[in-house]
């Protein structure tokens, strides 16, 4: 199950590529929103679901999540590890720009791999968290990408290249994380959560500033609620079938 949500988070950011291919002006003129939403969505599972599921594995899971914003913020400086929505930037076309994206995904795969590990709930949360995250990705560095002047063919390659290491990342998971104890899944949990603030807050939050779609930081509220409402059916529809 865990590869079959890996694939399809992985699918998203195909499918950012592809929007970008064939409807770049509309990406270009509405990514703003989807990126707003992924944030509301991510700030919503990390502080409502992840934290307080990890609390309940482990009582120092906040150590955790401090510790995974501080390992993505030193990421971020050592390897190009998320695009920087910036049209002007040139560093996104070399193997720098692959290596860092490539873990990227890679973490997303490990992320989805925890997550089914402490229960369906989570997994599945955590995988639509990591989906909607990855779509304006894919979106906004294929964008990039085509305003460097890179042919069709060469953006493909490049995003189903980087999107490969997410089901990879997943498999990995699955072998590495396999019966392990509560208080380290609480710890993964933590990780989980502190990756998704970091991406969160100084990532894809302050893209708001630049977009001047009065819509954009209500994608932001609409985000949270989706997130809470998709959790709150995910919870009812558990206890239906116990």
């Amino acid at each position: 199950m865990e590869i079959i949500y890996s694939l399809i988070a992985a699918s998203a950011a195909m499918l950012g590529t592809l929007i970008v291919l064939m409807f770049h002006k509309w990406s270009e003129k509405n990514s703003f929103l989807i990126i707003n939403f992924a944030a509301g969505v991510m700030l919503a599972l990390a502080f409502t679901h992840l934290i307080p599921e990890g609390l309940e594995l482990n009582s120092r899971t906040m150590i955790y999540v401090l510790l995974g914003f501080l390992i993505m913020f030193f990421l971020q400086f050592v390897v190009l590890f998320h695009p920087c929505y910036n049209e002007e930037c040139s560093k996104h076309t070399g193997v720098t720009s692959i290596a860092g994206l490539s873990l990227h995904s890679i973490i997303d795969g490990l992320i989805i791999a925890v997550g089914f590990e402490v229960n369906n709930s989570i997994g599945i949360l955590t995988t639509t968290a990591i989906l909607l995250h990855k779509l304006p990705d894919g979106i906004t560095i294929s964008g990039i990408l085509l305003h460097s002047g890179a042919s069709k063919k060469k953006i493909f390659n490049f995003s189903l290249l980087t999107a490969c290491f997410t089901p990879v990342g997943t498999i990995s998971g699955i072998f590495s994380f396999k019966d392990i104890s509560t208080s380290v899944l609480g710890a993964l949990l933590g990780l989980t959560a502190g990756s998704f603030i970091f991406l969160s807050a100084s990532d894809l939050i302050p893209e708001t500033h630049k977009c001047k779609n009065r819509f954009a930081p209500v994608m932001l509220f609409v985000g949270a609620i989706v997130i809470l409402t998709v959790e709150y059916i995910i919870k009812f529809y558990a206890k239906a079938t116990e």
